[in-house]
């Protein structure tokens, strides 16, 4: 099974994972979704998600459906891939400042008000992960892991979708893959860039 390849795609939440799933999608890597959660004003596009991911503890048995496509999962249960198989991690990067103003304006749209103080809290919980999640891939021997940074996707797609396609061994499409990144949707930009 150690040659059976299985592209994750990962990161915080907001951290432009979504984006990602479609950018694979479109190049030719199927993406492994159930169509549950349906787009919305936060990601027009889609969520890409497979909601079987969420239990991956309790019950890893969905992986054989992942074998040869894109699954998106949120940076905190990389650690329960079972070390049996190999994957090929494509792990987001954005600022914290706009994955947090981003995170806000989800919430504040389905109505919920979010304090200072918790996204202080928000904050140094995912400057921790993000510390503790990156020294763990790197570390960990049954993962191939690439970084990608979200602003580069939006300003270099072209050099991204190849490096991404080096990165898989698939003959991606990187035309198509340039032509689904939609630099509009970059809609909470910190100064750092």
């Amino acid at each position: 099974m150690m040659n059976e390849r299985i592209y994750i795609v990962s990161g915080l939440p907001r951290s432009g994972t979504s984006m990602m799933m479609q950018m694979l999608a479109s190049g030719g890597i199927p993406p492994l979704t159930d169509g549950a959660r349906k787009p919305d004003a936060d990601n027009p596009n889609g969520y890409f998600e497979f909601e079987d991911v969420k239990s991956i503890e309790a019950d890893a048995t969905w992986l054989g459906l992942a074998v040869g496509k894109a699954t998106k999962m949120v940076s905190v249960l990389l650690p329960k891939l079972p070390p049996v198989r190999r994957y090929h991690v494509i792990f987001m990067r954005r600022d914290l400042d706009e994955i947090l103003a981003s995170q806000k304006a989800m919430l504040e749209r389905s109505g919920k008000i979010v304090g200072e103080s918790e996204q202080d809290d928000l904050r140094r919980f995912f400057a921790a992960h993000l510390r503790q999640i990156v020294e763990w891939l790197i570390k960990a021997e049954h993962i191939e892991v690439t970084f990608v940074k979200y602003a580069d996707v939006l300003s270099q797609p072209r050099r991204i979708a190849g490096a991404l396609k080096a990165f898989t061994g698939v003959d991606l499409d990187v035309r198509n893959m340039v032509d689904v990144v939609d630099p509009a949707l970059y809609r909470r930009r910190s100064g750092a860039g």
